[in-house]
């Protein structure tokens, strides 16, 4: 019995060591420092609710979709059209290696971000952010945050 609890537990914690977090307030200030906030038009609440969203702040997360290709990082940006997975043909519109969306420092998911939402439908292109985040009061997502 202690044995299964043990091996219960070394699964849970290896389980949540994959995921790669940011706080809210963390990741509001790095979008502050690379000037999203009012970026085409959005907010940076904008820009905080849509890494909830999407990945609920988390860097690291990969999702695989139905047509083989996988969505990557804290803005689950696609591999078919933005990012090289060398796993299925790629656009690789945003120039970048999918892992490198990964990286903690963010800088390649904001360019490539900034990147998507510099064309036609700005952050329309994330479904989920239309259904959760657009046209709805967004303010308390960096109530409290220090930007400075």
């Amino acid at each position: 019995m202690t044995k299964v609890l043990f091996i219960s537990l070394f699964s849970c914690l290896v389980v949540m060591n994959q995921a790669s977090l940011i706080s809210r307030c963390d990741l509001a200030k790095v979008l502050h420092q690379e000037d999203l906030d009012g970026f085409e038009g959005y907010s940076l609440s904008d820009w905080v609710c849509l890494a909830f969203v999407e990945s609920n702040f988390n860097i690291s997360k990969v999702t695989e979709n139905a047509d083989g290709s996988f969505d990557y990082g804290i803005f689950q940006i696609n591999s078919h059209y933005w990012c090289n997975d060398y796993l299925s043909h790629s656009e690789n519109t945003c120039h970048v290696d999918c892992r490198e969306l990964l990286s903690p420092n963010l800088l390649a998911a904001i360019h490539c971000a900034k990147k998507i939402v510099s064309r036609a439908g700005g952050l329309h292109n994330w479904a989920e952010w239309m259904m959760h985040c657009a046209g709805r009061p967004l303010s308390y997502w960096i109530t409290g945050c220090h930007l400075g």
